[in-house]
C-alpha cells in the first residue's frame, strides 16, 4: 500500500467518526463520502473484469456492500430540530462502517504481507481471473456502501422532514430553496 492507499482508505473509515457527533444534515453530508468514493474509484477501477467467477465476487461485494450501507443508513438517527434535520451515527452505524471500509484496508495489508498466495490459491480453485477483479469487488463494494448508506438517510430523511415540517419541501429543509 502507499501513501495515497493509506490516506483514501483512512478517509473512508473516519468519515462515520465525523457523525458520531451530531451534525446539521446538508449537502455537505452527501458531497463528502461521495467525493471520497469517486477518488476511490477513478483512482482504482479500470475495468470490471467478466470472465470466469469474476462478476460472482463482485457482485458478491457489492451486495455485501449494499447490506451494510442499509443498515448504517437505518443505525443512523436522524432528527428534527426547527427547520433543520441533523443525523448522528449510532455506535451500531460505526461499527457497521469500520467493518466495511475495514475489510478492504485489512484485505490489502494482508495481501502485500504474505496472502498473496492465498488469494492466488482461491481465485485460480474458483476460476477468478486477474487481481483486478478482487480491485473491482471491493471498490464497487465500498462505493456501493457509500451510495447505499447515503440513499437510506436521505429517504428517511425525506419521512422526518414530512414529520416535523408537514406541509414543507424536503429542499426547504436541507436549506435549498426551489
Amino acid at each position: 500500500m502507499n501513501t495515497t492507499d493509506w490516506i483514501t482508505d483512512i478517509a473512508l473509515v473516519l468519515i462515520v467518526f465525523r457523525q458520531l457527533r451530531e451534525g446539521r444534515l446538508d449537502l455537505k453530508s452527501y458531497l463528502i463520502p461521495l467525493g471520497i468514493v469517486t477518488f476511490v474509484a477513478s483512482h482504482y477501477l479500470h475495468s470490471v473484469p467478466t470472465a470466469g467467477n469474476d462478476l460472482v465476487l463482485i457482485g458478491t461485494l457489492i451486495a455485501a456492500g449494499a447490506a451494510l450501507g442499509i443498515a448504517g443508513g437505518v443505525f443512523t438517527r436522524i432528527r428534527g430540530a426547527g427547520e433543520h434535520l441533523y443525523i448522528k451515527a449510532g455506535a451500531v452505524s460505526a461499527i457497521l462502517w469500520v467493518l466495511g471500509m475495514g475489510a478492504r484496508m485489512g484485505f490489502q495489508v494482508w495481501v502485500d504481507h504474505g496472502g498473496a498466495g492465498n488469494v492466488a490459491r482461491f481465485s485460480i480453485a474458483h476460476q477468478i481471473t486477474t487481481d483486478q477483479a478482487w480491485v473491482a469487488a471491493f471498490v464497487l463494494m465500498a462505493l456501493t456502501e457509500v451510495v447505499t448508506r447515503l440513499a437510506t438517510i436521505f429517504l428517511r430523511s425525506r419521512h422526518a422532514v414530512r414529520e416535523i415540517v408537514p406541509g414543507t419541501r424536503p429542499a426547504a429543509v436541507l436549506g435549498h430553496t426551489a
